[in-house]
């Protein structure tokens, strides 16, 4: 992979460079953790504010859809602007945000932090995604994409536990808090350790277009749209799976999603390595590992044992989806790294959205059963998509 730009000038006050990438991953965590933290405050918010859970639930999708908007917007509007500043700015109206979230009187007021807490989530991603090759050698950018990743694959684990634990404990006002000062705490980081990183060039209407005209580059985004919308028409549903197919108690639940998150951390890891040397080996194994996960459930899923293997295959098989994808755009595109990823995050949650939907659809009219085994189907359309395509990892010199 030739992306490889490492920041120069870096002035001798700057820790190093893998503080950096940590203040990025912490960024992430906490955007990411910010977008979850209603799932598991839902009933206390709706309750305070009077609304209905219906309505309250719009804090949960509207991120997604919103994002896939934000993503490109951002990365057109940032023109020449350093991306540091950018990335600076964005934590501090992720601050904004989470403390407007928190001092919210209505849940129109909510809502619309929500929106601004969406514009950060696109952006904060959009930059971060394709500034690892700009940070550590070449040799390093598989671990440092693993690091920034690694904060969604924590965040998709402890957002909804620890929302939940803050807001039983302190109430859900003091949850929003939290999500404030762990935003803080990232862009004191980031001002301590980020070095000046310079746009190499505005970013223009035409580099979409060209971009939406690149094979390789639309090849990895249905391939990411098949892989997150066949994960979210099942994973969407995984309570009910575990409850009804493997007939796990209630009080399971939550500690087996946290071993399932666990797993997808390790895969985050496990896949980030390997994707700079083998991608499309490493992102067939994880979309393999998806596919059979889906659909075993129907086959396999009846114990608790087995329900729990499938479950941790899950997790680990999909805990590298990202990381793979990422890497995939940035050696589909290396010289619009930040087109190919703001379109990446924007298809990507497209496909959660459609999945979610998709999902609902098919458990209300076939069942949870046949939704898995049409999520397997959807997850397993991409492995013939990456079997198609000849994309590889330049050798690491």
């Amino acid at each position: 992979m030739s992306t490889s730009h490492q920041a120069a000038g870096q002035p001798a006050s700057v820790p190093g460079p893998w503080l950096a990438v940590f203040s990025i991953g912490l960024a992430t965590f906490s955007v990411v953790t910010t977008e979850m933290l209603p799932v598991g405050l839902l009933n206390p918010i709706a309750d305070t504010l009077n609304a209905t859970v219906g309505r309250a639930g719009l804090m949960i999708s509207l991120p997604a859809l919103l994002a896939a908007f934000f993503a490109p917007l951002v990365v057109l509007a940032s023109g020449g602007i350093n991306r540091r500043t950018i990335l600076r700015w964005l934590l501090v109206l992720l601050i904004a945000a989470n403390i407007a979230s928190a001092t919210a009187a209505s849940m129109n007021g909510l809502l619309a932090a929500r929106v601004v807490v969406c514009f950060c989530m696109g952006g904060i991603w959009a930059i971060a995604g394709g500034i690892a090759g700009r940070l550590v050698p070449q040799a390093s950018i598989g671990l440092a994409i693993s690091i920034i990743f690694g904060g969604v694959a924590a965040a998709s684990v402890l957002g909804v536990p620890l929302g939940a634990l803050i807001g039983d404990a302190f109430g859900w006002r003091t949850a929003f808090l939290a999500m404030a000062l762990l935003a803080l705490l990232a862009l004191i980081l980031l001002i301590r350790s980020f070095p000046s990183v310079p746009a190499e060039q505005a970013v223009t209407l035409g580099q979409f277009a060209e971009q939406l005209a690149n094979p390789k580059l639309l090849a990895g985004l249905l391939v990411t749209a098949m892989l997150v919308a066949g994960h979210f028409m099942a994973f969407t549903f995984i309570r009910p799976l575990l409850q009804t197919v493997s007939h796990f108690d209630d009080n399971w639940i939550g500690p087996l999603l946290f071993a399932y998150g666990l797993a997808g951390i390790a895969g985050n890891f496990l896949a980030g390595s390997a994707a700079a040397k083998h991608l499309r080996p490493t992102l067939a194994l994880n979309a393999l590992g998806l596919t059979a996960a889906v659909i075993l459930f129907s086959w396999w899923g009846a114990t608790a044992v087995s329900g729990g293997l499938i479950t941790l295959l899950w997790g680990l098989a999909y805990g590298g989806v990202s990381v793979s994808l990422m890497t995939w755009m940035m050696i589909a595109a290396p010289r619009s790294i930040e087109v190919a990823t703001s379109l990446y995050i924007a298809t990507f949650n497209i496909g959660i959205s459609l999945g979610a939907v998709t999902g609902g659809q098919l458990v209300d009219k076939y069942g949870l059963v046949t939704n898995a085994l049409m999520a397997g189907a959807t997850t397993g359309l991409a492995l013939l998509v990456i079997a198609r395509v000849k994309i590889r990892a330049e050798p690491t010199p």
